[in-house]
C-alpha cells in the first residue's frame, strides 16, 4: 500500500480529499457516489473521518476496506484517543492493517457533544495525540499524519505554546499534518513558518473548504475557531441572498487561496468534500490539477 508522503513526491503539486463515514444506506449511496466521481482525477490520497468516542468507528473501517479493495485510491483513516483503551485502540489499529490500510490519521479527538468541553482521557487509554502516534508508529509500518492549527488549537495558551505541541507530534513519529481551516492564504504560511522555525522541517499541508454556500462559510468559521477575514466577507456578504451569485464568488475565493498557497510551494491542497465531489471537481479542474484524460 503506497504511504500518503510516497504520494506527494510527485513533480507537481496534487491535492486530497476527506470524507465522513455513513450513517445509513442513503448516505452511503451520496458517499460512494462523490467517491466514484473523484477517482479518475487521481488524488493524492483520500480519507474518512472518525466519530467521537467510535461512534462511527464501524463505518469508517467499512467505507476504508472498501475503497481499499474496490479502488484505485490511497486511502487513509482517521483515529482519535477519545474514549478509547490502548486496548481498543490496538484493535482498531489493527482492523486498519488487516484491510490493507497504512495511513493513519491520529487525532486526540474532541469531547463528544461538546468541542470546547473539558477532556477527560479513559482511564486505560491516552491523554494526548502524540502518545497515540507513538501507539500507532510501535504497531507496524504506518504513515502517520497528525492535525495542526492555523490560529492555534482552543485549548492552547498562545501561538508558540501549540506549535511546540505540533512539533513534538512530530518528534513522535508524525510524518506530516493537515491543518484546520483558515481563511487566508497568509495564515497558513504563518503556521508553516512558525513550525521551520522551531527546527523542524516535517510537512506541513492545508485544509480547505470550497465555499459554495452561507451555510458552508458559517462552519469554516466554527471549525476555524476564528472570525474570517474582513477581505472574504466584503468579498461573500453581498451574495447572501443570491445563492446562485454567492457560489461562484466562493468557488472564485477558494481557488485564488489555492493559487497562492501552489505559488509558495505547498505540495497537496486537502479538500473537505462533506460527502459530495462537484465544487472538488471545479476547483482543482480550474487548478489544473486534473490528469488530461479526464477532461
Amino acid at each position: 500500500m503506497t504511504s500518503v508522503i510516497e504520494r506527494l513526491r510527485g513533480d507537481g503539486p496534487a491535492f486530497s480529499v476527506e470524507f465522513f463515514p455513513p450513517r445509513d444506506e442513503a448516505d452511503e449511496a451520496v458517499l460512494w457516489k462523490a467517491i466514484r466521481e473523484l477517482e479518475p482525477l487521481d488524488p493524492a490520497y483520500m480519507s474518512i473521518t472518525y466519530g467521537a468516542g467510535g461512534s462511527s468507528r464501524d463505518g469508517t473501517i467499512r467505507s476504508i476496506a472498501r475503497v481499499a479493495t474496490e479502488t484505485t485510491l490511497c486511502p487513509m483513516a482517521h483515529l482519535t484517543a477519545v474514549d478509547h483503551s490502548v486496548a481498543e485502540l490496538r484493535n482498531v489499529i489493527g482492523w486498519y492493517a488487516a484491510v490493507g490500510v497504512r495511513n493513519i490519521l491520529a487525532l486526540r479527538g474532541d469531547p463528544p457533544g461538546d468541542v470546547y468541553g473539558d477532556w477527560v482521557p479513559h482511564p486505560e487509554g491516552l491523554t494526548y495525540a502524540e502518545e497515540l502516534v507513538g501507539l500507532v508508529r510501535s504497531l507496524g509500518d504506518f504513515c502517520v499524519g497528525v492535525s495542526a492549527f492555523p490560529y492555534g488549537h482552543p485549548r492552547s495558551a498562545d501561538l508558540e505554546s501549540d506549535t511546540k505541541h505540533l512539533v513534538r507530534k512530530f518528534r513522535a513519529g508524525a510524518d506530516f499534518a493537515i491543518a484546520q481551516l483558515f481563511f487566508e492564504a497568509e495564515d497558513f504560511l504563518r503556521l508553516r513558518d512558525r513550525v521551520a522555525a522551531a527546527g523542524c522541517d516535517a510537512l506541513v499541508l492545508p485544509g480547505i473548504m470550497p465555499l459554495t454556500t452561507l451555510r458552508t462559510l458559517h462552519t469554516t468559521i466554527k471549525l476555524s475557531g476564528a472570525p474570517a477575514s474582513q477581505r472574504l466577507l466584503d468579498r461573500l456578504e453581498p451574495f447572501s441572498d443570491d445563492p446562485k451569485a454567492f457560489r461562484a464568488a466562493g468557488i472564485d475565493w477558494v481557488t485564488e487561496l489555492c493559487e497562492k498557497l501552489i505559488a509558495e510551494g505547498v505540495p497537496d491542497l486537502h479538500f473537505y468534500t462533506f460527502n459530495r465531489s462537484k465544487a472538488t471537481r471545479e476547483v482543482v479542474t480550474r487548478l489544473g490539477l486534473v490528469p488530461a484524460r479526464t477532461y
